[in-house]
């Protein structure tokens, strides 16, 4: 099977399910409808506020194949386009009533040795040198070595520099900011990092249990590890740094948000109603503190039984149903609001026209893959429109299956 079926394949399987077939230009391809307000989105949130040290939190919820997802993913795509850093994640893999997990994942996605290495990038253009002239496997002092400049004044202006970016910013928790100087100067190649030293930063940094706190004393660190109590700070350390770094911002995307109603028996990912109640404040803490952060944008993905729910979803837990609410409901779609609701935006924007483009663009992939597929006519884009006012699935999946009926 040549990679282009295989993709084909997988791009099908994923669309039978009512799934996007993942990020990139094949998602481009079959996006209609969303455009406008993925544009506003980006104009006014990554452009206009995040890149400027602004912080956000949207709620994107909908019935079943509404395009959550797909709305999610076409984000991350222009984020990351945009010079933003992305990260996303299910709540179908990652707990949430432990903001520490939550954390960690962000943390490992973002890279934190590839972030410090922008960090020391930026630190060699700023000293006046040019990173791309540093030659492969060499560090920033033996490139200063090379030109006979690695003197003691030029080993005070990187130290000085690091406390800068680092030990001396307020906005840093203190530990954070000690492991990213550390490791920051072994890229730079000064001060020296032995490789034990090294591991034992990262063991530390991504939250291994193992690590003695009395080894972080030898590295001037405070005896701590990374808790709920602290994610929370450590993440918007996290962004603080992701900045420094040259990206416009950090935007996390956690999907799925309904798994914490699953409570069956069998399952790895199984909420209890105490577990429930600690993932709601989780994200109601993060709601709190969001304010306090820069930088950084989360999107957070849910079927809307979570809101409708009176038995395990957000209104069990009125702390958080309380911020999240809509005051005011309007008969229009709100751009501004927090919640973003697709099924009100589909009612709203989502024409005949809209269907027979969107069942273009997926039979147009669809036959590039070898998969025969006819787009919608006017008659059938009508009857699509009436059924998506009954029943519980959203309209896009209703155009997906119908492009994908043998009937069709």
């Amino acid at each position: 099977m040549t990679e282009q079926m295989a993709g084909g394949s997988i791009a099908l399987e994923r669309l039978e399910k009512g799934m996007p077939p993942g990020r990139g230009a094949l998602l481009e391809k079959m996006t209609a409808g969303l455009d406008p307000l993925t544009a506003f989105l980006c104009d006014q949130y990554l452009e206009n506020y995040i890149s400027r040290g602004g912080s956000k939190m949207k709620f994107v919820t909908g019935r079943s194949g509404s395009g959550k997802t797909h709305f999610s993913m076409r984000m991350l795509d222009e984020a990351a386009a945009r010079g933003f850093l992305t990260v996303s994640f299910s709540a179908k893999d990652v707990w949430l009533h432990d903001f520490r997990e939550i954390y960690l994942e962000i943390l490992r996605q973002c890279d934190i040795e590839h972030i410090l290495q922008g960090c020391a990038d930026q630190i060699v253009r700023e000293l006046g040198y040019d990173p791309a002239q540093i030659g492969p496997g060499k560090s920033f002092m033996d490139h200063l070595s090379e030109k006979g400049e690695a003197d003691p004044i030029s080993r005070g202006e990187i130290r000085s520099a690091l406390r800068s970016y680092f030990t001396k910013n307020p906005l840093l928790d203190n530990n954070f900011a000690c492991c990213c100087s550390i490791l920051t100067g072994g890229i730079l190649g000064h001060p020296v990092l032995e490789p034990a030293s090294r591991e034992l930063v990262l063991s530390f940094l991504y939250g291994d249990k193992s690590v003695k706190l009395g080894q972080l004393r030898t590295l001037g660190l405070s005896p701590s590890r990374v808790t709920k109590i602290n994610a929370r700070h450590l993440l918007r350390s996290l962004a603080e740094v992701v900045h420094r770094a040259g990206y416009r911002g950090l935007i996390v995307c956690i999907d799925d948000l309904e798994m914490v109603m699953n409570r069956a028996a069998g399952s790895a990912m199984r909420y209890t109603k105490l577990r429930r109640n600690d993932a709601f404040e989780s994200i109601r803490q993060l709601i709190d503190d969001i304010d306090n952060m820069r930088y950084i944008m989360f999107l957070f993905g849910f079927e809307r039984g979570l809101m409708d729910n009176e038995n395990t979803g957000f209104k069990t837990y009125q702390a958080l149903w309380m911020r999240i609410q809509n005051e005011v409901v309007s008969t229009r779609f709100n751009r501004f609001a927090d919640i973003i609701d697709l099924d009100r935006y589909a009612e709203e924007f989502y024409t005949e026209d809209v269907l027979i483009e969107m069942s273009g663009k997926i039979a147009q992939v669809l036959s590039d893959y070898g998969r025969p597929a006819k787009i919608l006519d006017k008659e059938k884009a009508g009857g699509l429109l009436e059924r998506s006012k009954f029943g519980g699935i959203g309209l896009p999946y209703l155009v997906v299956r119908e492009v994908l009926s043998e009937d069709n």
